[in-house]
């Protein structure tokens, strides 16, 4: 009987997680990364949804590892050690989705880390643990660094393919170069040995049994000059081509990097169920597994609607605004990544978008719009954690 009733909750939990899953595909992760590429006209709505749910997939297995461990057991402190219980994880799971998808179908982006950041805090004081403050204070400061250090850097590089003293067959190749060099230093968990992590910079040290720092050095530099080699004969070719392919790239790699970062927000909670049981003979690339394909059929079945609000209802978005807003966000969601830190893709994205209008100089954005989502967001937040610390007691006291 008890064997039946943990085995009945874990596929309770399940549920929640694939939901929330389903919840981050259809808006954060499925959304945000090809949104500056459709707004520019490089790519439709229905297939950069069709794309980014693949990336997405291939991004929560790769990456997905360190994001999810810290929502599983980081964001809260118990005395025994242990982790959400499978009620917690349910209501908080559920709780976060509901207020997502309330987001989805109203066309404002909630932040998906503000929601189940909350909601997995509000559950885990309320079952009586303790405050990570430590980890808090590494979180807030993101969250409140991404506007600037996402908008600053948007708006440099906008300036920069805007100043016409730089010809572009020199300023976009030379951003490519250093897209690439960014690239062999990213981690990904077949590149090391069990569950580890290794960059190709450093998987390349590592095969070739030659020191590690400057053996990193070449191949970054190695992939610099490829990739910026490789984006200026396509620019020479054909400007608008190369600016279009660098765009496509771009979003494809934030895509990938969105994979990594949000499945944790869907699969944290779940954890601590799948630690102990029958359910840790499970190996957490198939943890990750489960959760990607929940983030695909998603970004398949609800992205097309938040990637056009936020194409279209912020900016009014060219080429060159677009690779402007999609440089940081990569650069940002792969620094989240590396820490473990939960991190909303709307922020960034938005955030992007915006630096790179302030530079052109002639993109409307709308402040009201921009107002309403700056509250939805802090809201998300408050209402997550509020709504989970009740529900727990009640869900608990009945079940």
């Amino acid at each position: 009987m008890v064997a039946t009733s943990v085995i009945v909750t874990l596929i309770v939990a399940s549920a929640a997680s694939l939901f929330m899953a389903w919840a981050i595909g259809a808006g954060s992760s499925g959304s945000t990364p090809f949104a500056p590429a459709v707004g520019a006209n490089a790519i439709s709505v229905m297939r950069a949804g069709f794309i980014v749910g693949i990336l997405g997939l291939a991004g929560a297995v790769l990456q997905g590892a360190n994001v999810t461990e810290t929502v599983g057991g980081g964001l809260v402190l118990f005395p025994d050690g242990g982790g959400l219980s499978a009620i917690a994880a349910i209501v908080a799971l559920v709780t976060a989705a509901l207020l997502v998808a309330f987001g989805i179908f109203t066309g404002y982006p909630i932040a998906t880390a503000f929601t189940v950041t909350g909601a997995v805090v509000g559950v885990g004081l309320a079952m009586g643990g303790q405050p990570a403050t430590a980890k808090y204070i590494e979180i807030v400061s993101l969250w409140v660094a991404v506007p600037f250090v996402g908008g600053g850097i948007a708006y440099a590089t906008a300036s920069l393919l805007r100043n016409e003293s730089v010809p572009e067959d020199v300023a976009v190749p030379l951003l490519g170069a250093l897209v690439a060099a960014l690239l062999a230093n990213v981690r990904f968990v077949l590149l090391a040995p069990g569950s580890e992590q290794a960059s190709v910079a450093r998987a390349v040290g590592r095969a070739l049994g030659t020191p590690i720092l400057p053996t990193i050095a070449a191949v970054t530099l190695l992939s610099a000059l490829v990739g910026g080699g490789l984006l200026y004969r396509d620019v020479r070719a054909d400007p608008a081509a190369g600016q279009r392919h660098f765009l496509l790239v771009l979003g494809g790699l934030v895509a990938f990097s969105a994979g990594g970062s949000q499945v944790g927000l869907a699969l944290g909670p779940l954890l601590p169920l799948l630690d102990s049981g029958p359910a840790s003979i499970i190996p957490i690339t198939g943890v990750l597994l489960f959760g990607g394909i929940g983030l695909l059929i998603g970004s398949w079945t609800g992205a097309p609607r938040m990637i056009k609000a936020i194409a279209q209802d912020y900016s009014s978005l060219g080429p060159r605004r677009s690779i402007a807003a999609l440089i940081p966000s990569f650069l940002i969601a792969q620094t989240a990544v590396f820490f473990g830190l939960p991190v909303s893709f709307n922020e960034i994205i938005v955030s992007a978008i915006v630096g790179s209008g302030a530079a052109a100089g002639d993109g409307e954005v709308s402040r009201g719009k921009m107002g309403k989502t700056v509250l939805a967001w802090l809201g998300s937040l408050v209402l997550a954690f509020v709504l989970s610390y009740g529900l727990f007691f009640v869900v608990d006291s009945l079940f």
